[in-house]
């Protein structure tokens, strides 16, 4: 029995206070259920249909997992000898003189090595300057300070890519620089590999590419992914921890439409603002300086209302 309920021995005011603590307990508790069923009947459908292709659940599957992150490295660098040590997902890699990266899963080995991999279900992002920048700055956070450039380890990216972005029909393509004259790899420790997520045979490599197509764990051939899988479509704590990344990116997505709408309606304003100075009879000059709208802009809107 609750002490709260232990009446006798009670003042009238402490028994007031208990019996407010228990429902205040009991409210909560339903409400905890309320929320996780209204967090399944919201999300779980979603979740349901979301495969290791969808960056937010393959970020979760892979979050400072090695032994999984290993196993991914070793099938599609067909080596067994692969021994990750850190494994992070959604690392930001910073760029003081230009634009930073936010890296689906970043890993590295214990010789230093590091491995970037990154899902692209659209053909643009995984664009070969994407993937030269990508190990730009993967060699940039490579080398510490002072160190000689003999320290700079090998550095892998690895598009694992929805279509068949290099159209060459094949299930990987390794991209390392050679020299054109002799044909002699250049070996400067820079690979760039894409992965056909379209071909799923019944190699190691297809069967990977097949398990991250599906969104039914009891299909899936790794038992390691297929367990990891589960654990968040199936278990409550799982389902959980995806609904708040849910919530996480609804936020996310709601602040970037807010943002974007407020541009679009200053936009809109200066538009108007710079008519009503054009039919003013002002000048070009005049309604770009006060309008914050280009010269193109203005002189579009200037031939539009003496059409």
């Amino acid at each position: 029995m609750h002490a709260c309920l232990e009446y006798g021995r009670r003042s009238v005011i402490e028994n007031a206070l208990c019996i407010i603590e228990v429902v205040h307990r009991a409210f909560f508790v339903k409400k905890g259920v309320e929320v996780m069923v209204k967090l399944r009947e919201d999300t779980r459908e979603s979740i349901a249909k979301l495969t290791l292709m969808d960056d937010i659940f393959m970020n979760k599957v892979f979050e400072n997992d090695t032994q999984r992150t290993a196993l991914l490295l070793r099938i599609i660098l067909n080596n067994d000898k692969i021994k990750v040590i850190k494994a992070v997902t959604q690392q930001k890699l910073k760029n003081l003189s230009g634009h930073d990266l936010q890296l689906d899963i970043l890993a590295q080995e214990e010789n230093g090595r590091l491995f970037n991999v990154e899902v692209q279900n659209r053909s643009s992002g995984a664009a070969a300057r994407r993937a030269r920048y990508h190990l730009s700055l993967l060699d940039a956070h490579s080398l510490p300070k002072g160190e000689v450039y003999q320290k700079l380890p090998d550095n892998y990216v690895i598009f694992i890519t929805q279509y068949d972005v290099l159209k060459g029909g094949l299930p990987i393509y390794h991209i390392n620089r050679k020299i054109e004259e002799n044909n002699v790899a250049f070996a400067d420790g820079s690979h760039i590999i894409y992965v056909n997520n379209k071909i799923k045979d019944n190699t190691p490599l297809g069967r990977l590419m097949h398990d991250f197509n599906c969104s039914n764990p009891n299909d899936m051939y790794y038992p390691e992914l297929a367990e990891k899988a589960r654990y968040f479509k199936e278990t409550e704590k799982g389902l959980t921890n995806m609904g708040d990344v849910f919530e996480k990116l609804l936020a996310k997505r709601e602040k970037e439409a807010a943002k974007e709408a407020a541009k679009k309606t200053a936009k809109e304003k200066n538009i108007e603002f710079a008519k009503g100075l054009l039919a003013d009879g002002m000048s070009i000059e005049f309604t770009v300086r006060h309008s914050k709208l280009s010269e193109a802009e203005v002189r579009e809107l200037a031939s539009k209302l003496t059409a």
